[in-house]
């Protein structure tokens, strides 16, 4: 008899869930976060730990009922049984991860581009950077190979401690003045910093993915999300105060799309800012391979179920690779973060995910006793998911009215292709069904 595999420790699953959030995230959008709340930073970040830790709960209990690789596309879909609805989540899903490419990669290539050229880099240099990462991970994942679990552990040790170093010598110079007053942008703008930026928190939900291989899942699967939740929480807050306690506003204005390592070289020196430069490449590297191979393959097993075109189950005979989802989504993250600056980006990645998990929130709540969860719980993370939805709304609005058009604009095309979708897959089935006879006289 074949010796049962190993299952994933409760360790082993929470590290899980911090990779797939502090993948990338903070290094790319803790700039933008202090540009928008200032003083207030750290009361944006813990918000948005609020918002993911409600979800995630959620997220553990449906995670438990339905053991299902679909994710988010699933629990929508029981929830609702409506195929247009999952359908609609699942073009979001996968224009979610599109922006979530497209971010890691914007960060690579600035974080890359000023270790190479130098302060603020080359708009060449950072385009070739771009394109070259998601390049190089598009080629290992059309080969169907993924980083190794090990290696994929160990990036994320090796993150963390660079994390913990800067956060440890950043206290030991931080300005109190820096922090005075505390809502210095305005009582709003730590609010509408929270829904921008929001997409750090993306990655929790991975962990449901894994509850077949877990140890004990109906003990340890809800505290893996808690526990990630509230450690990468901790994690984003240190760290934005550190930044922000070593560096003036100036400083944070001009370097905004790599300032966790300007702010590392008042403590640390050039040494410093190197090694924030190179956590900050492998975590979006890392966080690019781990994106690209999951949004594929949810894109191929939506096509199966006739939520996305057929032609994204299209997969070689040899190894089960979608390749025609690995080509379109590594085409459009790349048309995305050379042609948007990193606001926008940030802004589309963001405002997807908290319609996703408002939506995740509001199944849960639908499914409460069958999934055996608090009411409140789904009830104030859909609502406040929902409500950060629409404060970004309008502060892009307000801020840059073409950007939200575009991100509604991308939401109309989706819903309307879906509901196109639908309609054809109908009159196939009802033509299907029809007898013979009937269908020779039609």
């Amino acid at each position: 008899m074949p010796a049962q595999a190993r299952k994933l420790s409760l360790a082993e699953v929470t590290a899980i869930g911090i990779g797939g959030m502090i993948g990338g995230g903070i290094f790319a959008v803790l700039g933008l976060a202090i540009a928008i709340a200032g003083h207030a930073v750290a009361l944006t970040l813990a918000g948005g730990g609020v918002i993911a830790l409600l979800t995630g709960v959620s997220y553990a209990q449906l995670g438990l009922a339905f053991r299902d690789d679909g994710g988010s596309f699933t629990y929508i879909e029981k929830a609702f049984a409506t195929p247009a609805i999952a359908g609609f989540a699942g073009w979001l899903l996968v224009g979610g991860y599109v922006g979530t490419l497209a971010l890691y990669a914007s960060a690579f290539g600035d974080y890359g581009a000023t270790l190479v050229v130098g302060a603020g880099g080359a708009p060449l240099a950072t385009g070739l950077l771009v394109a070259a990462v998601l390049a190089g991970f598009l080629v290992i994942n059309l080969f169907g190979a993924k980083l190794s679990g090990s290696v994929e552990l160990g990036v994320v040790a090796v993150k963390l401690a660079i994390l913990a170093l800067f956060a440890g010598v950043g206290f030991l110079g931080i300005h109190a003045s820096h922090f005075v007053p505390l809502f210095d942008k305005g009582a709003a703008s730590p609010l509408a910093a929270v829904a921008l930026i929001f997409v750090a928190y993306e990655g929790f939900e991975l962990i449901p993915n894994a509850v077949d291989e877990m140890a004990d899942p109906q003990r340890n699967l809800r505290r893996a999300i808690v526990i990630a939740i509230l450690v990468t929480t901790a994690i984003y807050v240190v760290v934005a105060l550190a930044a922000l306690g070593n560096l003036t506003p100036a400083e944070i204005r001009n370097d905004q799309e790599y300032v966790l390592a300007v702010a590392a070289r008042p403590m640390l020196g050039q040494a410093g800012f190197v090694l924030i430069g190179i956590a900050a490449l492998l975590s979006t590297a890392s966080a690019i391979n781990a994106t690209l191979f999951g949004a594929a393959r949810l894109a191929m097993v939506m096509a199966r179920e006739r939520a996305l075109p057929r032609v994204f189950s299209l997969r070689e005979r040899s190894r089960p690779v979608p390749y025609v989802a690995l080509l379109v989504l590594t085409g459009l993250a790349l048309a995305f973060s050379l042609a948007a600056p990193l606001s926008v980006i940030s802004a589309f990645a963001s405002a997807t995910f908290l319609l996703i998990f408002a939506a995740v929130n509001f199944a849960a709540l639908r499914l409460a006793g069958r999934i055996g969860i608090n009411r409140l719980v789904p009830l104030a993370g859909g609502v406040l998911a929902a409500a950060s939805f629409l404060m970004l709304l309008w502060h892009t609005g307000a801020t840059d009215p073409m950007s939200a058009a575009t991100i509604l604009g991308v939401y109309a095309v989706a819903a309307a292709i879906e509901i196109g979708l639908t309609w054809r897959h109908g009159r196939r089935v009802a033509w299907s069904e029809k007898a013979p006879a009937e269908r020779d006289r039609s």
